[in-house]
């Protein structure tokens, strides 16, 4: 008999990074939810590295804070070192990224979906996921079936299953159904999904050893401090003080790669035993060792997984290679020679969707109801998953009220770029987000995400009256600021150029405003307060905004204008309805291509592989020819009845 356990108005399978978010956002926009997962000490698990953030990643963190998600007040309550990235290029690029306490973000995530209100825990494995299907062969979620029988109805379903989905263990020639950190796999799941009609691609990724740091000799690596001025990732915190934990930085060496390339025959990557594609910018050692012959060494960080623990991981020597070749390759480095592992790295295979059968909102087109983020949609990291799951619990709840649905464009966030590029490119290995994907990066900066997207997590409910109310009041001292800042004149006095020349800087020997002062490569805003007596003690936050917002200025312009460009191409939109076949002038390849994808507005659609600028000039003239014949129809039948 079967057991109906209730009903709920958004299922979320699996609670990684994805599911935490996709819970919490549904739940806060009060739908009834509850997560799934198959071992509740395994909430927000982080296997392959104990940080937050980094190039292009902390960016996205930012932005799920700003939206009003939890994954950077949580990585501050873990935090034990922070260092903001990049900062000898542009402010376009800085990312900040943080070691934090593995066991401690575990622990306050899991007790944030525990004290949340509308959301329950379940321990199940899923097995099925159940569907309706209409007169016309359109599927309907209808709710989830657990490894017990059990059965959860539920309105909308959001797949967060990461790398469990059939997923095994590779370590050498010993292979076994697992999932990360010793975890049982999702074993029966992708074939439902495969009967419901999906696509399902396999992919892998890997993970370093982790050792005991009793067996490391530090005084052999070079330390990694964090910065001295801390800036933590949720805009809810102002600096922080905390006694930060270093890393370490050694090297592998010749005779490690000489250990590599004589056992490669070992090597399952090279061997036939893995089938699934590896992410390209995080490739395992010995993959480093083949594509990049003529480097002589490779970067390994020592990472502590918190305060508590002496284990550590070795973050750069990710690999698949059987464990006693991993242990002597470990052995050849500078402070690692008498060291002694907990558990050797490995590599996981499992299934994952093609993104390019996902709306921008991340339900799937031909089954309604069904919602996919994270891993399981060919992306890869935690950061990238976290923001696809705010996204899919926005999207979920959003529907359920019948409101119109969120989406960010490229323009306005790196969360609208990482899942563009997935439902319009697709993907053909794990995909990881970075600075270089985004057109718009000196817009999209990590220092403005909460002016970027506040107001909209405050619109859709997320984002609480005291948050929003604390961006307005930073938001009118920016604002502020910066015009008190352009009308500012600096007189010339020795003082004045006794200042500028300690600093490299040309004198003045007339009056010359504030702001064209800033905009000298060798000044900013901070290092010229000693000069301007009218500036009122703000927080650093502000001036940083500040500094950026008035040096940058006529950079930022001109982004600007790129950016309304992009969005006329972006506001015309497509009728879901539309046939391409139909579509005169459209080469075959194009026409696939977009009945394929489905593109949302004549902006996505140019961004779809195999689709040049005459089909999308086709498509416009089309489109343009489509929206004016109601009009010359309705005009005729006005003239006939007269």
């Amino acid at each position: 008999m079967t057991y109906i356990a209730g009903e709920y108005d958004v299922i979320v399978i699996g609670a990684g990074h994805a599911g935490c978010e996709a819970a919490l956002a549904s739940a806060r926009m009060g739908c009834g939810t509850v997560v799934f997962v198959m071992n509740m000490d395994r909430i927000a698990n982080l296997p392959c590295n104990p940080s937050i953030g980094g190039t292009g990643k902390g960016h996205l963190v930012r932005e799920i804070d700003a939206l009003g998600g939890q994954m950077a007040i949580t990585a501050d309550k873990a935090l034990i070192q922070m260092k903001m990235l990049n900062t000898s290029k542009g402010p376009a690029v800085y990312s900040l990224r943080s070691q934090i306490d593995r066991g401690l973000y575990q622990k306050e995530m899991k007790l944030e979906l525990e004290k949340q209100e509308n959301l329950d825990i379940r321990q199940h494995e899923i097995v099925e996921i159940l569907f309706d299907t209409d007169e016309n062969q359109v599927k309907t979620v209808r709710g989830v079936v657990t490894n017990l029988g059990t059965v959860y109805y539920g309105k909308c379903v959001v797949i967060c299953t990461g790398t469990y989905l059939k997923s095994r263990i590779i370590i050498g020639d010993v292979v076994y159904d697992g999932g990360p950190d010793g975890e049982f796999p999702a074993a029966k799941l992708s074939n439902c999904l495969l009967k419901a009609g999906l696509t399902l691609l396999r992919f892998k990724t890997g993970t370093p050893p982790r050792v005991n740091k009793r067996s490391i000799d530090f005084t052999q690596m070079e330390e990694q401090p964090g910065d001295d001025r801390i800036r933590p990732f949720s805009f809810d915190h102002d600096e922080m003080e905390i006694e930060q934990v270093p890393c370490w930085l050694t090297h592998t060496n010749e005779n490690a790669h000489k250990i590599i390339r004589d056992n490669l025959h070992r090597s399952p990557l090279y061997s036939g035993v893995i089938e699934g594609k590896g992410p390209r910018y995080c490739p395992s050692i010995e993959d480093k060792v083949v594509k990049f012959p003529g480097r002589d060494r490779h970067h390994i960080f020592i990472e502590p997984m918190g305060k508590d623990t002496y284990e550590m991981y070795l973050a750069g020597l990710s690999s698949s290679l059987p464990e006693d070749v991993q242990i002597a390759v470990a052995k050849t480095v500078r402070g690692l020679e008498d060291v002694k592992f907990n558990r050797c790295g490995y590599a996981i295979e499992y299934d994952c969707f093609d993104p390019m059968q996902l709306k921008p909102t991340l339900e799937f087109k031909n089954v309604r109801g069904l919602f996919s983020a994270g891993q399981s949609n060919g992306s890869s990291g935690y950061e990238e998953a976290a923001a696809q799951g705010l996204v899919a619990g926005i999207n979920c709840a959003l529907k359920l009220q019948e409101r119109q649905p969120f989406t960010i464009d490229r323009s306005e966030g790196y969360i609208g770029v990482l899942i563009d590029d997935l439902v319009t490119k697709g993907v053909s290995e794990p995909y990881r987000m970075m600075t270089s994907r985004a057109e718009y990066r000196l817009v999209l900066r990590q220092d403005n995400a909460d002016m970027r997207l506040t107001e909209t997590g405050w619109k859709i409910g997320l984002v609480s009256d005291k948050k929003y109310n604390a961006f307005c009041k930073k938001k009118e001292l920016v604002e502020k600021e910066i015009a008190r800042v352009m009308k500012t004149v600096i007189p010339p006095s020795e003082v004045v150029n006794e200042f500028l020349a300690r600093h490299n800087s040309t004198p003045i020997i007339s009056g010359m405003k504030l702001d064209d002062l800033i905009k000298r490569p060798e000044l900013d805003y901070i290092m010229l307060k000693d000069l301007d007596p009218d500036r009122e003690t703000l927080p650093y936050a502000v001036q940083e905004q500040v500094s950026i917002s008035v040096k940058y200025e006529g950079y930022i312009k001109k982004q600007l204008i790129q950016v309304e460009q992009y969005k006329r191409l972006e506001n015309r939109k497509i009728p879901e309805s539309i046939d391409y076949k139909l579509i005169d002038g459209i080469r075959v390849e194009a026409r696939d291509a977009m009945a394929k994808v489905r593109p949302a507005s004549l902006g996505q659609a140019s961004r779809i592989s195999g689709v040049n600028p005459s089909d999308i000039t086709v498509l416009q003239i089309y489109l343009e020819q489509t929206r004016r014949r109601p009009k010359v129809e309705e005009k005729q039948n006005d003239q006939e009845a007269e």
